[in-house]
């Protein structure tokens, strides 16, 4: 049995409407020039039509799409999942739509850009660690801008916008230190990934600036993973060797969790009584009971909206800008797993 459909065209909402066809485009179009009273007449027409505008032929003779690619790393990591979201609600609030590409963590995104090139997007967004500067060429070269999110690629001309996490780091420094922390592990998380290392930098360098010793400062591998977080903590506490740490730093929530389950569930000790812990990031899931955890915030809808500001997509005649690398101050939070100064913000 052959299927028989008939679609309704921009031209029947236009006669409907007693508009131009120009003007039916005009509506569906974010960011057009249309009187209301002509927007409305278009909109009544096309509901009672059921008409749908197709957005493959529109971007035929507008060269754009309305459509962003994001690629995804360490998927996880919780907050990279409400980065996600944050993205998708804000570019759909806008009449455009997002595309997810993923690819493994530590892995290099030059395989996942070759496949967005596949397609025609507006824009790239990326928040995974690797980057070639070829695949940021190849895309500037197409007219394709792409932005980094919460990373910066050295030696890339990619423009960025990432939290402040050398800041970020020196503020969960601060908090332990004002809680009388002296010895310090830290979970630390892709080796790869400048996010990371600039937590962990800041927070270092915090420290020895407070008068701590290097010796008193561990690192371990957690793999940035609850799992990997949670291992290596029965790794360390399990060796004859290990001395307990003041304070533990997971370099990400979801690690800080893990490192809290095992300390509770597996060694028995309680936190923040026997030793103190901060993770980074504040996603939901850590403001829950269980964890009350100190971190953190990633300030994620003003980072979304500096991004998107890069991408200029409104404005897509105006030349890509490189190089731009706009940090953005993250929020200390105190929760229960860092004992409260009496002049702490609440």
């Amino acid at each position: 049995m052959t299927r028989s459909t008939t679609r309704t065209t921009s031209f029947d909402v236009a006669a409907l409407a007693g508009v131009s066809q120009s003007a039916v485009s005009r509506t569906f179009t974010p960011g057009s020039s249309i009187a209301e009273e002509t927007r409305q007449k278009v909109l009544e027409a096309a509901k009672k039509l059921n008409y749908v505008p197709n957005s493959i032929a529109s971007s035929l003779t507008t060269k754009r799409s309305n459509i962003v690619a994001l690629i995804l790393g360490n998927l996880g990591n919780p907050f990279y999942v409400h980065v996600m979201h944050a993205f998708s609600r804000k570019l759909q609030e806008n009449g455009r739509q997002v595309l997810i590409f993923t690819v493994d963590a530590g892995s290099e995104s030059d395989d996942a850009i070759l496949q967005v090139l596949k397609y025609q997007v507006d824009g790239v967004i990326l928040t995974s660690a690797q980057l070639s500067t070829r695949m940021t060429s190849m895309c500037h070269d197409r007219g394709i801008p792409i932005v980094l999110f919460n990373r910066y690629i050295p030696g890339s001309d990619a423009s960025g916008v990432r939290c402040d996490n050398p800041a970020g780091g020196r503020l969960l420094a601060e908090a332990f230190l004002a809680a009388g922390a002296k010895s310090f592990l830290i979970v630390t998380g892709d080796p790869t990934a400048t996010t990371s290392g600039d937590r962990v930098r800041g927070f270092v360098d915090r420290l020895i600036e407070g008068g701590i010793k290097r010796a008193d400062i561990t690192q371990i591998e957690g793999n940035s993973s609850y799992e990997g977080a949670f291992s290596a903590t029965l790794r360390y506490f399990s060796s004859p060797d290990a001395k307990r740490p003041d304070a533990i730093f997971g370099v990400n929530d979801i690690m800080a969790m893990g490192v809290m389950d095992a300390l509770q569930l597996r060694l028995g000790l309680k936190v923040p009584d026997d030793l103190m812990v901060a993770g980074f990031d504040d996603i939901p899931e850590g403001r829950r009971a269980p964890y009350h955890l100190t971190t953190v915030r990633q300030p994620i809808n003003q980072m979304v909206d500096e991004t998107l500001a890069i991408l200029h997509l409104d404005d897509p005649t105006r030349p890509i800008e490189r190089g731009i690398d706009r940090p953005i101050a993250g929020r200390l939070i105190w929760r229960s797993t860092i004992p409260i100064p009496q002049d702490a913000e609440s």
